[in-house]
């Protein structure tokens, strides 16, 4: 899967996410993740990429020549109109199914605001998508990019190392995940639930679902209505949420 990712900030982007798990497998060729520079397509010669805004108001807004010339670069690259994710606090809020659709791309242009936004004229002409990493306001789109980028990457066969974790983390199903254990045994006064040192694979398989299914209901209720659950795991819900 290929990332183009159009910023004014390539280092702080390029240094995120080609490390750790993205970064190995960028160098197994799972991944190819790319900073396109706008600035380097600005046709002003002080490399001014924003102007004052019509009709006033606070800050600079990014014009839309260097940003419609960055991503026409990659367009014409690949030969078609990639889908386009624009990073924006007005967006759909971005979650676990929108990470494994976008993972269904070969390729994905995103691109970062700064400054007071773009130009509504270019995002009108390029984007596809306009997606939000939650309630609230950043500097500038680099760090929702990279987060996006991070979550997709994970649904991309091959980059994981156990293919199975893709599927068993928080999220999936609309539940929690399971609270996990490791050595020591004991720590603090605290030991490993027995159940987990059974061996009995089927009894921790249930044993995990159920906390999944506790847990989901303590911290984040408003996601129980999506998940498929049976009816003796509603009625546990029901009394997880009743303080029982």
């Amino acid at each position: 899967m290929k990332f183009y990712i159009l910023t004014l900030f390539p280092d702080m982007v390029s240094f995120g996410l080609n490390t750790s798990i993205l970064g190995r497998a960028a160098a197994r060729g799972l991944l190819h993740i790319e900073c396109v520079n706008i600035r380097d397509y600005t046709k002003d010669k002080h490399k001014k990429v924003d102007d004052y805004p019509y009709g006033g108001g606070a800050g600079m807004l990014m014009q839309a020549q260097p940003v419609y010339d960055a991503w026409r670069s990659v367009a014409e690259r690949i030969g078609g109109r990639p889908r386009t994710v624009y990073l924006t606090p007005q967006g759909r809020t971005f979650d676990q199914g929108q990470a494994k659709e976008l993972a269904l791309e070969e390729d994905l242009v995103l691109l970062c605001g700064h400054y007071e936004g773009i130009d509504e004229r270019v995002l009108e002409e390029i984007v596809t998508d306009y997606v939000s990493i939650g309630d609230y306001v950043l500097t500038g789109g680099e760090l929702a990019a990279m987060v996006v980028a991070d979550a997709v990457s994970r649904m991309v066969p091959g980059v994981l190392t156990n293919d199975a974790s893709g599927s068993l983390e928080s999220f999936e199903g609309s539940l929690l995940e399971y609270p996990q254990y490791s050595r020591p045994e004991e720590w603090m006064g605290k030991k490993v639930p027995p159940i987990l040192l059974s061996g009995d694979h089927a009894k921790v398989d249930a044993w995990r679902r159920e906390q999944a299914v506790i847990r989901t209901a303590e911290r984040r209720p408003d996601l129980l209505e999506k998940a498929a659950l049976s009816e003796a795991e509603r009625a546990l819900c029901a009394e997880v949420l009743r303080g029982g």
